[in-house]
């Protein structure tokens, strides 16, 4: 029998990409969208799906039509993937955050449980590695200790331990995937993953001369979007549900990621100075490519992120398949073809 699954944030990185994958696995896939008079359907083009979803307007603030719209789907699972996603933003935009990453869960896993849909339909909360923050252990997995340093971060812990209440207190099929960075070709401009990327590409077209990056040494845990999706998938097929850790078990510094990045579009970067006065020169043309920029330092930084996936290895069969070395090579050949073509993805 088909499945029906509804997806909010489908026009995401991470909505676009699982929403191929349930399709692939012959879903009935509806994408949860906000009323706006444009609707960014880029990366549901880019892999070719767009036409193949269906679109119904929900509005995260608003329980009556989120009501309406799980009534008129009845979603065997719902993958709440919407969210403000970008630390930064959180720290200008406190309560939005908190409404949109915390409050908003409740309104769905509320909206399930009055309408008496709590033993038919699964629900998937998209937590973050960002919970830990100030970690108290090294690697982080699903035991480790909580502290998050930014509004975003506690917004989504908030989101979490709804999650798992609404679980424990009414006995709903509802888990969190507590995903480390992951990344793609789909990523957003403003995630600096990307913005390293699309900088390069732009470099190497002769369109821009450098890029300004905040502090090169934090570290984090970076998959691939693609492999991580397959994940939350996985932990809604489990009879006991519950909470697990998505990562790769390594950690690398923002200055690894440049320096991977700059060498997939045939730069060569060297570093020199220290702190504010980093510079990434390309040894080749002994051009200044990479520069810091203080305004671009959080006001709490998260300095090391990396996160144990044994036991989603153990439980689920989960497995992370692309690299380091891959994934970077992946996003920087994608975006120097965007830029060649003239179109960009946003």
């Amino acid at each position: 029998m088909t499945k029906t699954a509804l997806i909010t944030g489908i026009t995401g990185q991470d909505g676009a990409y699982l929403a191929q994958f349930l399709l692939s696995k012959d879903y009935k896939v509806y994408g949860a969208v906000r009323r706006t008079s444009t609707i960014n359907l880029g990366r549901l083009e880019e892999l070719g799906i767009a036409r193949d979803v269906q679109l119904v307007p929900f509005d995260l603030f608003e329980l009556t039509n989120i009501m309406r719209v799980l009534e008129k789907v009845r979603p065997d699972e719902i993958y709440n993937l919407a969210a403000q996603s970008f630390v930064a933003t959180s720290f200008d935009q406190p309560i939005y955050t908190a409404e949109v990453d915390g409050i908003a869960v409740t309104r769905i896993l509320e909206s399930v449980r009055a309408l008496g849909m709590e033993k038919a339909t699964r629900f998937y909360q998209a937590s973050t590695s960002e919970m830990f923050g100030k970690v108290r252990a090294v690697p982080q997995d699903e035991t480790t200790p909580f502290h998050p340093r930014s509004p975003y971060g506690v917004a989504k812990l908030y989101g979490h331990w709804i999650t798992a209440n609404y679980r424990e207190s009414y006995d709903m099929k509802a888990c969190s995937g507590i995903l480390f960075n992951h990344e793609s070709p789909l990523r957003g401009t403003e995630f600096v993953t990307r913005k390293i990327t699309l900088a390069f590409a732009r470099i190497a077209h002769g369109e821009q001369e450098l890029v300004e990056l905040g502090n090169l040494e934090a570290k984090r845990d970076w998959g691939f979007a693609g492999d991580y999706v397959q994940g939350m998938w996985l932990m809604l097929q489990r009879d006991m549900v519950d909470d697990y850790v998505l990562a790769t078990g390594e950690t690398y510094t923002i200055r690894d990621f440049a320096t991977r990045a700059g060498a997939a579009l045939g730069m060569d970067l060297v570093w020199e100075g220290e702190a504010e006065r980093t510079l990434g020169i390309d040894r080749k043309t002994g051009e200044v490519r990479v520069r810091v920029n203080p305004d671009f330092y959080r006001p709490a930084e998260v300095d090391l992120l990396i996160g144990s996936p044994a036991k989603a290895e153990r439980e689920l069969g989960w497995r992370r398949r692309v690299n380091l070395d891959g994934l970077v090579d992946m996003m920087a050949k994608a975006d120097h073809d965007r830029v060649s073509r003239g179109r960009v993805l946003v």
